[in-house]
């Protein structure tokens, strides 16, 4: 008996599209974000951004991708790369400069996507016009990252996000566009969300059609703002069980046509104060599939509240 597929995973996806296992190299920049011109950024981030196990930002391009390349390489005799811009906001830069690394980075042999992870309101036509001009020069596909987080905007005010929902339904727009990809960056347990704020964002995800969905659990570096008030006890984190819950709720609520490619977050367990419960995320994913099975539960089961859905009452 074939058994049925409870979400459509980002490895099968990529073994779809390239033939073979593809593997992400993170490339960290020198460079900074917006909302920490005036300010020390989002609530929940750490000083060094989400960059806990990249190469050090001084490094060139090309020096981070052999470097990288050849330990994945060794360890799973990989032959496919993307190029992941991962740390702070990638297209906050001049625009020549911007050129000039992801030109640097489509120069190496082997890599076969670039994938920059970016905020939003950073979104121009000129920086997709860059990477166009490498989609149609080299044949390298393009993923944008937007971190959105929810689409609570009461909640993006709270964690100091910096924009709302409105600049990612722009940046989406602008992006569609062009012939890339977007992936889009989800938190489903801020203190200030809820169930109901879980599905309502994947009812918008899908509405406008996002390629790729990476959830995260929130994790609590230390040294932030969100980490202080954890500890003076002036917000709480959801139980384990109820963020398992609030992810059924948003796959059975989300199209069936979107990849997902993480549900749970990881970080060095030195550099946070809280983190997954102190449990595995290996762990914690075969909770959530095991909990997926009993309740016959899967990516779209719920996905029927488009396309003129009032109508079927006639």
């Amino acid at each position: 008996m074939e058994e049925k597929i409870l979400y459509n995973k980002y490895s099968d996806y990529l073994k779809e599209k390239y033939g073979q296992k593809v593997y992400k190299l993170p490339i960290n920049l020198p460079i900074t974000c917006p909302n920490r011109i005036n300010g020390s950024g989002c609530s929940f981030c750490a000083e060094v951004g989400t960059g806990f196990e990249a190469m050090n930002a001084s490094a060139s391009v090309k020096e981070q991708i052999l470097k990288t390349k050849t330990l994945i390489a060794s360890k799973y005799k990989a032959q496919k790369y993307i190029a992941y811009f991962q740390n702070y906001t990638n297209t906050f830069m001049p625009l020549e400069q911007f050129k000039k690394y992801m030109f640097e980075a489509v120069s190496e042999p082997d890599i076969v996507e670039i994938s920059i992870s970016t905020r939003p309101d950073c979104i121009r036509t000129e920086y997709l016009d860059v990477l166009l001009d490498i989609y149609q020069t080299y044949h390298i596909n393009i993923n944008i990252e937007l971190g959105l987080q929810t689409a609570n905007y009461h909640t993006l005010d709270k964690i100091d996000r910096g924009h709302g929902l409105a600049e990612y339904l722009d940046a989406v727009m602008q992006i569609k566009k062009y012939p890339f990809t977007i992936c889009t960056h989800i938190i489903l347990n801020l203190p200030w969300d809820n169930m109901r704020d879980s599905i309502e964002t994947a009812r918008i995800m899908s509405a406008v059609k996002i390629d790729i969905i990476k959830l995260h659990s929130l994790y609590i570096a230390k040294n932030t703002k969100l980490s202080k008030q954890y500890k003076d006890g002036t917000i709480n984190i959801c139980s384990k069980e109820e963020y398992i819950e609030r992810v059924i709720a948003f796959l059975t609520h989300l199209s069936p046509d979107i990849i997902v490619e993480r549900l749970f977050s990881r970080i060095p367990e030195d550099d946070a104060d809280f983190s997954n419960w102190n449990t595995s995320w290996w762990k914690l994913q075969d909770e959530l599939v095991n909990k997926m099975q009993e309740q016959d539960d899967y990516q779209g089961k719920n996905f029927n509240y488009l396309n003129g859905s009032a109508l079927n009452k006639l």
